[in-house]
């Protein structure tokens, strides 16, 4: 079981990386950068991807964290 948790944590770090920063502009808050921070963004292809792999990856730990613990 703990085999199996440290993969998944492994996997779900890397995936984690992988992803492209939402908040790109976030130091242009402060310098009163572009207005389009908060504009809603759709993710596409391989972006969609890594995020549908994130949260499986996600919550199968969340879920062996789980049974794990009542064993």
């Amino acid at each position: 079981m703990e085999a199996v948790l440290l993969v998944i944590s492994i996997l779900l770090i890397i995936i984690v990386l992988l992803q492209s920063g939402k908040a790109e502009g976030t130091a242009g808050i402060i310098s009163g950068g572009s207005g389009e921070l908060f504009r809603e963004r759709k993710e596409r292809g391989a972006e969609l991807v890594i995020s549908r792999i994130t949260l499986l990856l996600g919550l199968s730990f969340f879920v062996i964290c789980l049974v794990a613990s009542f064993m």
